[in-house]
């Protein structure tokens, strides 16, 4: 994940959403026709389709992006130049815990997915940006971190690294 891509990208993630979710949004979408079977066959089968390509569709255009390319950290629909990046940190287990807990600052901009457990957070050093840091998911710190070319350690026990 952190070779040089052709377009300049040097690290691209999908956050795609967990196994339970496709099989939630399958189950959901095909109950849809249950009010149509008892009337016709046809439109049971057909609402059925069309509610299980609805939510999957939903989760398909819905799923964020995590993007590094040269000078620039892209997170779902937020992008920043790098240079107004500080410390840049990953967290898994406890750690993460504290920064979503305890440790979380309601200022700050987020892109969780409950279904990934590590973040990161990178610390956002623009005095004109009243956005005091970056938390987000991601499924590979370590190559995140490479990628944005930070030598922190991904961190495993709960110590605030934010404030």
């Amino acid at each position: 994940m952190t070779t040089q891509y052709d377009d300049g990208v040097h690290y691209a993630e999908k956050l795609w959403p967990s196994w339970w979710l496709w099989t939630a949004a399958v189950i959901i979408g095909a109950s849809v026709s249950l009010i149509f079977f008892p009337i016709d066959l046809f439109f049971g089968f057909l609402t059925m389709g069309a509610g299980i390509l609805l939510l999957v569709f939903a989760l398909v255009i819905t799923t964020p992006t995590i993007e590094v390319r040269e000078g620039w950290l892209r997170v779902g629909r937020a992008q920043i130049e790098t240079g107004h990046l500080g410390r840049i940190v990953a967290h898994r287990g406890q750690a993460a815990r504290e920064q979503l807990g305890p440790g979380f600052d309601a200022r700050s901009y987020q892109c969780i997915r409950g279904w990934i457990s590590p973040v990161v957070t990178a610390e956002i050093t623009d005095e004109q940006d009243a956005t005091p840091y970056w938390l987000f998911s991601t499924r590979n710190p370590e190559a995140l971190l490479k990628a944005l070319g930070s030598t922190e350690q991904v961190r495993e026990e709960g110590v605030s690294t934010t404030g």
